[in-house]
């Protein structure tokens, strides 16, 4: 069945295509689960990125809409990440207005990228960025993420500096300082949230009674409610003492109320100055201080969304799809004072766990968000930041990918340096050099095998006999890098072994570029100088043209070891004639002459 003008202009209604009652039931779940675990989440991520409270909720409701319309898998859930809420906090510490209005044009520019990036179809491009470097990139994320909450965990107020080493010397300097309320607040929750995360674990058996069964599924939801749960025990604790006059926690305070008005993105703000004065920053400027962060923020987005989109549906995603989607989140978000979403590992396990069955769970989960705004933020002022960082601390732990260095030192020792680099200048100097870092050192490693393939040579017989040097090239593309390497190579081969013939194995050369061809004429030439045949075994039809339209002298070609046995016997007769003669397959058809050709005849490349 094709697509109907609805599904076209808007993929996303294909969902409701036999959408029953059975499926709206178990969105509306899974929605309210999702629910729970977001709202605690986005008031810890706003704070964390440097905002208040409530722009975390203003961020987690327009990308379930979007993603129910245009997106492909039901279980991706699109809101604020700790991840993209870090590199944002980066540009809101200028204070007043300032810093939600830069959260909110650089989720409107990443947004534009990302469009951009669907529309000139550039998704591939997070290829660039190799596993060793993501799990870099990502552990120093979560260490940073983690120490940026240790203050807010032990209870100091004040203290510089927003950087790793920075931050952890402000907590050492500072450590007398902790709050005992706080700080034993702030490790009970995670040590609580720690250990109801194992009980999603426990597993039911398939033969277990109805009560066991229904045991099963409240352990899990308990664990899935973890946060939401927390929260709401910590705030009622804080607000019991509240109400007896007692504030023995730093709390969240007043988070603002109702649902977000429908703005046009902030292309200008002021900044605050000293004695009350300020400076007006126009576009360019905001442009100026988001920096890289406009394009690194849009990879990193899509990135997450992409890998997390084809984990959960496999290779039918449209990469293009998504990224439309994505970028629409953004953009149409910004419009509600939202700071740069992406898609969330740990909320769509938890919405694939709770059996979702459309996109549109995220349409529920967005609901209950703006339920919250509306109702319940009068109570969000008494959540314990302890409690906010313990939800953070205890959801990155987890991105600290520890378990690939032992594989990968196994095995390829050379793929931990990006992974390493990434990782080191990412704490030092910023994720964002960090990363670049990162795939800059694996494109040198790209560039340098490219520069310098690796190549056997062997001494080797054919079957009649005769010895000859056979050259192995170990990639499929000889490249202008690799020119003078493999030239070396052969001359340190012939050095060992003796002046007789040369044979370069072509079997496994998809590809040469024109320098690499005129370097083998070259080749052949020098090695002409020193009676040393040189005989291309097995080229592609792609190397045979490179060859036919580059070189104007003849080469010897064999097209498979039988070929070669014959040149190669041929050539050793001749040689001990005394008359060495170019003997070659030809690369050129056959042209037919009134003369009889001999069995075995030479033929020049020309045009």
């Amino acid at each position: 069945m094709g697509l109907t003008q609805a599904e076209k202009v808007i993929p996303g209604v294909r969902w409701l295509r036999g959408y029953s009652a059975r499926f709206a039931v178990a969105d509306l779940i899974a929605g309210i689960t999702v629910g729970l675990t977001v709202l605690p989440q986005g008031l810890a991520y706003a704070t964390l990125a440097g905002l208040e409270p409530q722009y975390g909720l203003y961020s987690a409701f327009v990308g379930g809409l979007m993603y129910a319309l245009i997106g492909g898998c039901r279980e991706v859930t699109i809101g604020p990440t700790a991840l993209l809420a870090l590199m944002t906090s980066r540009h809101t510490g200028h204070g007043g207005e300032s810093g939600p209005h830069f959260a909110i044009l650089l989720c409107f520019l990443s947004g534009i990228v990302e469009l951009a990036m669907a529309v000139l179809r550039l998704g591939a491009l997070v290829d660039l960025i190799s596993l060793p470097v993501t799990v870099g990139f990502t552990s120093a994320t979560a260490l940073i993420i983690g120490a940026s909450q240790l203050k807010a965990l032990l209870g100091i107020r004040g203290g510089s500096g927003s950087g790793f080493a920075e931050t952890i010397k402000t907590v050492i300097e500072k450590f007398g300082e902790a709050r005992v309320s706080d700080s034993v607040l702030g490790f009970a929750s995670i040590a609580v949230l720690l250990a109801m995360r194992k009980l999603k674990d426990i597993k039911t058996p398939a033969d277990a009674s109805k009560g066991r069964k229904t045991f099963g599924v409240a352990l899990w939801l308990f664990a899935t409610a973890r946060n939401a749960l927390l929260v709401l025990v910590t705030s009622s604790i804080a607000f019991y003492y509240d109400s007896k006059g007692e504030r023995p926690f730093i709390l969240t305070g007043t988070v603002k109320s109702g649902i977000p008005g429908f703005h046009v993105p902030p292309f200008s703000t002021q900044l605050p100055g000293p004695n009350n004065t300020s400076t007006e920053v126009g576009f360019v400027g905001m442009v100026s201080e988001l920096g890289i962060n406009i394009a690194l923020v849009p990879v990193i987005a899509v990135l997450g969304n992409v890998a997390i989109s084809k984990a959960f549906g496999g290779s039918g995603i449209n990469p293009t799809k998504e990224l439309v989607a994505l970028s629409l989140s953004n953009i149409v978000g910004s419009f509600f004072s939202s700071i740069p979403v992406t898609g969330s590992f740990s909320r769509s396990a938890v919405n694939h766990a709770s059996g979702v069955k459309t996109p549109i769970g995220g349409i529920y989960t967005g609901a209950l968000v703006l339920l919250a705004l509306g109702l319940l933020t009068p109570y969000f002022q008494f959540i314990p930041k302890a409690a906010l960082s313990a939800v953070i601390i205890s959801a990155v732990i987890f991105m600290i990918e520890y378990e690939v260095i032992r594989p990968l030192w196994k095995c390829n020792k050379r793929e931990l340096i990006p992974g390493a680099v990434t990782f080191v200048l990412s704490l030092i100097i910023g994720v964002e050099l960090g990363l670049l870092a990162g795939v800059l050192a694996d494109l040198a490693f790209v560039v340098y095998r490219t520069a310098r393939p690796h190549i056997s040579a062997e001494l080797e017989t054919t079957s009649s006999e005769v010895p000859f040097i056979i050259i192995r090239p170990r990639h499929s593309l000889l490249y202008f890098p690799a020119v003078e390497w493999v030239r070396n190579g052969i001359s340190k081969a012939i050095k060992s072994h003796g002046n007789i013939p040369v044979v370069l194995d072509c079997r496994t050369v998809n590809e040469f570029d024109y320098t690499a061809a005129t370097g083998l004429g070259a080749l052949r030439k020098e090695l002409d100088t020193k009676k040393i045949p040189l005989v291309v075994l097995g080229p592609s039809n792609e190397v045979r043209k490179m060859l036919r339209e580059t070189l104007k002298s003849s080469l010897l070609v064999a097209s498979n070891e039988e070929e070669l046995d014959a040149v190669l016997l041929e050539l050793s007769s001749e040689s001990r004639k005394g008359e060495l003669r170019e003997v070659v397959l030809p690369l050129l058809p056959q042209v037919s002459t009134e003369q009889e050709s001999p069995p075995t005849t030479t033929v020049d490349i020309e045009e």
